[in-house]
């Protein structure tokens, strides 16, 4: 599904809102992070231009600057909605998108050491938002060979994160994303990753989740459930016993206020995992509605 961003409006979409208020809770790794420009074709890494950005910059932290998101950890690019905008890239920027994606990009960065990839709107925000960066873009043309090499010599100077390590954090970017703090638990240090597109996650020989690259998000199974009910995450709390794949609201006791609809939920009976599942309502519907599904549930505990 298209999310349309064409006017500076599309800034404050709360799917726009929710994504900048996400990011805030995750952190770059490595020495340094380079910002790259966004591209029309989705994920970025599909573009020509970012083909030729991660030949040289995947060895390192990469964030993509774009309107009306704010930012984009390379890890984050095929999560829904970052995989699927439609928005103009013309590199002219109004002072709000600066704003708002200037706030959201100096809080990401921290102290880490800044290489600037970046032109015209782009390099902007960074010059207005950022104490201290060095732009590797001398000529307004990111991807020349002049810049490209510039780019290239300035990496160098840095430590290559190492393919697990890069790993490890993508996922579990990916969980804080889903499931917010704590949602890293659900990826052990010595956990194993199978699958070369959608991912599953297995841990003392269990799977704990799938993800789906399709939209970028984990399916939980009752094991991956029972783990992030200790972070206290998403629950659904029933006083019965679960028979079926559906949970009607009227039998929801209560619920985490911040879920919404299409979360990944756990559903809990007297503290144990019963089940998990798909939320059709958000949480405060669920305990309130007198009628209709509250979740599909995929597993259960039989």
């Amino acid at each position: 599904m298209k999310v349309l961003c064409s006017s500076e409006e599309s800034l404050y979409r709360p799917e726009a809102v929710r994504w900048r208020n996400r990011m805030g809770l995750l952190k770059p790794m490595g020495e340094a992070v380079v910002i790259l420009p966004c591209s029309m074709r989705k994920p970025y890494s599909n573009s020509k231009s970012h083909q030729i950005f991660m030949r040289v910059s995947k060895r390192i932290q990469e964030v993509i600057l774009t309107s009306p998101f704010g930012i984009c950890p390379r890890e984050m690019e095929k999560t829904f909605p970052i995989q699927s905008y439609d928005v103009s890239t013309t590199g002219d920027w109004s002072h709000e998108e600066i704003k708002v994606v200037g706030e959201v990009l100096r809080d990401y960065v921290g102290d880490k050491e800044v290489l600037a990839h970046v032109a015209g709107g782009y390099r902007q925000v960074c010059e207005e938002y950022l104490e201290d960066c060095i732009f590797t873009c001398e000529d307004g043309r990111p991807i020349s060979h002049e810049s490209m090499q510039n780019l290239k010599d300035h990496i160098k100077k840095y430590r290559k994160i190492p393919a697990r390590e890069k790993l490890l954090n993508g996922l579990r970017s990916l969980a804080i994303y889903q499931f917010g703090p704590g949602g890293e638990a659900l990826i052990p240090d010595d956990c194993h990753v199978k699958g070369r597109y959608h991912k599953r996650i297995f841990y003392n020989n269990q799977q704990l989740a799938a993800l789906l690259m399709d939209n970028g998000v984990y399916s939980l199974s009752l094991e991956g459930g029972r783990i992030l009910s200790e972070v206290g995450t998403k629950w659904v709390n029933i006083e019965f016993d679960l028979k079926t794949n559906t949970l009607f609201a009227p039998g929801v006791l209560d619920a985490d206020p911040s879920i919404v609809p299409k979360d990944e939920v756990i559903i809990l009976n007297k503290g144990n995992v019963v089940g998990v599942g798909k939320a059709i309502l958000n949480g405060e519907e669920m305990v309130k509605a007198t009628n209709g599904v509250a979740v599909r549930v995929r597993h259960r505990v039989k």
